[in-house]
């Protein structure tokens, strides 16, 4: 078992154990056991969150006189037609959520915990709800979100943990900045997990691309949220450059101060955040790339198969014939619902200019066939230079094969290259005429130095005089194996097996 840091992993356990305090009244609420008129259960932990929402957005409107009646006509309005209660029932069942999120004390709740990095029993102190007014006149009190409220509700907000990424990035920066890099280790460890649950959603989001775009409506919908993604994505991507060079300037500083001191250990912690964050970088910009993807490739393939899903869909008798017999249109709108299903109109002209456009003419001014045969090429051109080189090449490489050969039997293109990758040959690796070499000995199989192929044509066979005298009798066959030999970066080519075949004229 590898060593664990104890002290890494309990680090920061209040911290924790205070979010998990938000939502203690939440779960008390869910503790309640309650009826209606129909004997139905009421989930007092949904209604506990919708009381959040509304004074949430009481808040937001800066309504400060928003009390349990208010409350209570609120659920009325959302749950009534579930819960079978009257305005008494309801006003009620707001008394008994407020009370839990504001005690009747005034005191705020008390969560009571073990904090295993202190190895003390804490009391953390949650204040959900607060007094804001108070009516005399009518005898109310009013409440709003206190900032534990608040935080509760952006817990349980779906942006909260889209943002999450950028969140750890601002908390790393804070880190270097007062030198705890132990705790910036970790919060890179967090920073790589964030980065593959985003992979695992843009795999599902993917997913959904391909099987729930069937109308322009959830298109842009779609569309609208790739936006968002791609955006965010890429703040984060700015975010790792400048934190990139953040620490690098911090690794300068820290190695500049080690020189000076016998403690080596802060200049292997900015080491080890330097390469963990470079790994971190690099899969958030493979799920960049892949948000660019979907944004470009498969959106636009989404649309395309909408587009030939409404192709398929559509019915001419239904959607063209039945509109225009069964509605009195004007003439304006039949030429608008016609005009696309008309031919597109043709006009066949002849332009005098065609008489003085270039011709093909076979005949030459004396009324002779002109010959349109290529030049014949001469000893000093460039192609004749070319075969000079080829014709020398297949010889050397037909001596270092037969050589081979008489060694070990049979002989494969792929250890011939291993043994080839000598000094004085490896260059010609790099050549196409090697590669047309063995193209050759495969079409050629099985290969013999009597060849009436080979004698029909004979400017080839001159060429390869040289090679064909080292076989003498023998003869050579070339089968193609599976596997594909990549020599360079240039060129592959298919494995063979070269062996000795018959010695005789027939073909097989």
């Amino acid at each position: 078992m590898d060593y664990v840091e104890i002290g890494q992993v309990i680090s920061g356990f209040r911290e924790r154990m205070t979010k998990l305090a938000l939502f203690d009244p939440l779960y008390e609420l869910q503790r309640k056991r309650q009826t209606d008129r129909q004997n139905k259960p009421i989930d007092f932990m949904e209604l506990g969150l919708l009381s959040l929402l509304y004074f949430f957005e009481q808040k937001l409107m800066r309504n400060n006189k928003a009390g349990v009646r208010d409350l209570a006509e609120f659920l009325l309005k959302v749950t009534g037609i579930f819960i079978d209660l009257d305005d008494v029932g309801f006003e009620d069942l707001a008394r008994q959520i407020t009370q839990v999120f504001r005690p009747t004390t005034g005191k705020k709740r008390d969560f009571t915990f073990m904090n295993w990095e202190s190895g003390q029993t804490e009391h953390i102190y949650v204040s959900i709800l607060k007094a804001n007014a108070f009516d005399l006149k009518t005898n109310t009190q009013y409440y709003t979100l206190d900032e534990d409220g608040l935080e509760l509700i952006f817990a349980t907000k779906e942006f909260y943990t889209e943002f999450q990424l950028s969140i750890h990035q601002l908390v790393l920066r804070k880190q270097l900045e007062k030198g705890e890099f132990e705790g910036a280790l970790r919060q890179i460890n967090e920073m790589r997990i964030d980065v593959e649950a985003l992979q695992e959603r843009m795999v599902k989001l993917e997913h959904e691309l391909k099987r729930n775009i069937v109308s322009e409506e959830t298109f842009g919908r779609y569309k609208g949220l790739l936006e968002d993604i791609y955006l965010r994505l890429q703040m984060e991507n700015e975010e790792f450059e400048e934190l990139r060079q953040f620490v690098k300037e911090t690794k300068d500083r820290v190695q500049a101060q080690t020189v000076r001191q016998a403690d080596q250990r802060p200049y292997e912690l900015i080491l080890r955040i330097s390469n963990e964050l470079e790994k971190v970088h690099g899969e958030h910009s493979v799920l960049f790339h892949q948000s660019m993807v979907l944004k470009s490739h498969a959106l636009g393939a989404a649309q395309e198969s909408l587009y030939y899903t409404g192709l398929d869909s559509f019915n001419f008798d239904q959607d063209i014939a039945s509109l225009i017999f069964s509605t009195p249109l004007p003439l304006e709108t039949m030429k608008g619902v016609i005009a696309p299903f008309l031919p597109i109109q043709e006009t066949k002209m002849w332009s005098l200019l065609t008489v003085w456009s270039e011709q093909n003419l076979l005949e030459d001014s004396s009324g002779q066939e002109r010959d349109d045969t290529f030049l014949v090429i001469g000893g000093d051109s460039d192609e004749y230079r070319y075969q000079t080189m080829q014709r020398k090449l297949y010889k050397i490489l037909m001596e270092q094969l037969l050589q081979m050969m008489e060694e070990q039997g049979h002989v494969e293109l792929n250890s011939f290259i291993q043994q080839f990758e000598v000094p004085e040959h490896a260059k010609l690796l790099g050549e196409r005429a090697f590669y047309d070499f063995w193209i050759y000995l495969h079409q050629r199989s099985p290969l013999r130095a009597v060849d009436e192929d080979q004698q029909q044509n004979e400017e080839q066979a001159t060429l390869l005089e040289d090679m064909y005298a080292l076989l003498g009798s023998r003869c050579l066959v070339v089968i193609e194996q599976q596997d594909i030999i990549k020599v360079n970066d240039r060129f592959s080519i298919q494995n063979m097996l070269i062996s000795w075949g018959e010695q005789d004229d027939n073909r097989t």
